[in-house]
Parts: C-alpha cells; structure tokens; sequence
C-alpha cells in the first residue's frame, strides 16, 4: 500500500517518506546473499532512530567537514580484526535530475579511499530495542569497549537510485549505469512492503560482488 503519489510530493518530503520506508527494512539489506565474499555482519546505519542525529556516515581520509550522508545506508563489516574494512550498500531518493547528477558524483570512482565513520554513542546502542547487546560487541572487528569513533576504509560500494517514474523510464532507455550503479521507481522505495518485494531482493542480490564471479571456491 502506498501514500500519496510520490510525484506530487515536494523534495523534502518524498524524501522523508523514503527514509520513514527504510527505517522499517532489516538490519541485513533484504535479498542480500550470504556467500564468502561477505561473511561479516551487516547493520543498517541509516536512517536509525528519528530522535537523534549520531549515525554512521561517510567522509574523504583528511575531510572532516564535507560528509556524505546517504537516505539509507548500510554497513558490512569485515569479520577478521587483522584486515578491517567495511562494504556498503547505499540507497539515494532523487527527486530530480540535478539532484541525480549530484548525488552520483559523490560515489564516482575515485583514487581517494572512502572511509565510514561509526560514532561512539551509535556503536554504544543496541541495535534493536528489543536485544539490549550494543552494536560494538556484535562486531568482530572491536574487542573492546570504543571510546572513540570507528572509522574503516571502504572496500566495495553500490549505490541503489531511487528515480521518479517518468525519470527513471527516461533513463533505462537511454544511459547506462557505472558498475557499481543501481536503479528502481521510487514507488519501489516508498511502499509499504518494499523490503519484501521480490523484485528488490532480486536487484540487492545482484548488487553483491559475488554476482561478478562464475562461481566462487
């Protein structure tokens, strides 16, 4: 069931209702596959609680100003403490074209590393109300109690576009996606069962560095 048609929403809220959609998806992003490549743990980082703002978010090596903060935002994380990296999945709600073109030049590749910042207070939370454990101690990277941020560089990334309707048809047609690069209709992001809807979980499990190989060992 869906709200109100997303193409008659101003920027700010279709991008709230997105974020409202994505809070209630899994902690692993629905259809990701379990395989070798990825034998960690995955969180969902963002979006996270409404009633605060201390969530993972992703930075250049140097740059503590300029963050990238995507609508959603999920982190994989290494399980071997002797080579700590995290992988992300990221979701972006586009409202616009500019607003594509912008959000695209972000995750271009790049002979900078990204890294993913982990706050202490976020580490230091549970990650359900409902399991009291702290996020740091499901990760096998920490051994110890964090006292301050966890930032990891960033082996692989996909990014997931959100596009309206009449954007998103334009673009299937005519251009072709970077390799780490994913698209679906915003009705995709803003329905209420999207976290279970065969068509998401088919396209996140192709946005898995496992998709890339023949067959693994």
């Amino acid at each position: 069931m869906r709200d109100i048609g997303h193409n008659q929403l101003p920027h700010r809220s279709l991008d709230d209702l997105v974020r409202r959609r994505l809070r209630t998806w899994p902690q692993r992003p629905p259809g990701a596959l379990e395989t070798l490549k990825q034998n960690g743990i995955w969180m969902r980082a963002r979006p996270g609680a409404a009633d605060t703002s201390l969530h993972p978010f992703l930075r250049l090596p140097g740059s503590n100003r300029l963050r990238t903060v995507p609508d959603g935002l999920w982190l994989h994380f290494s399980p071997n403490p002797a080579d700590p990296f995290v992988d992300i999945l990221c979701i972006e709600a586009c409202a616009s074209l500019q607003n594509l073109l912008d959000k695209r030049s972000r995750f271009a590749p790049s002979t900078s590393s990204l890294l993913a910042v982990c706050p202490v207070p976020w580490l230091l939370a549970p990650q359900d109300a409902k399991d009291k454990m702290p996020r740091w101690r499901r990760i096998k990277l920490l051994r110890q109690e964090p006292v301050a941020p966890l930032a990891l560089p960033v082996r692989d990334v996909r990014v997931l576009y959100g596009l309206k309707d009449r954007q998103y048809e334009g673009f299937a047609r005519t251009q072709m996606p970077q390799a780490h690069e994913y698209f679906c209709p915003m009705d995709a992001l803003i329905d209420e069962e999207g976290a279970s809807n065969p068509a998401m979980q088919a396209l996140i499990a192709r946005a898995s560095g496992a998709a890339n190989f023949m067959r693994l060992p």
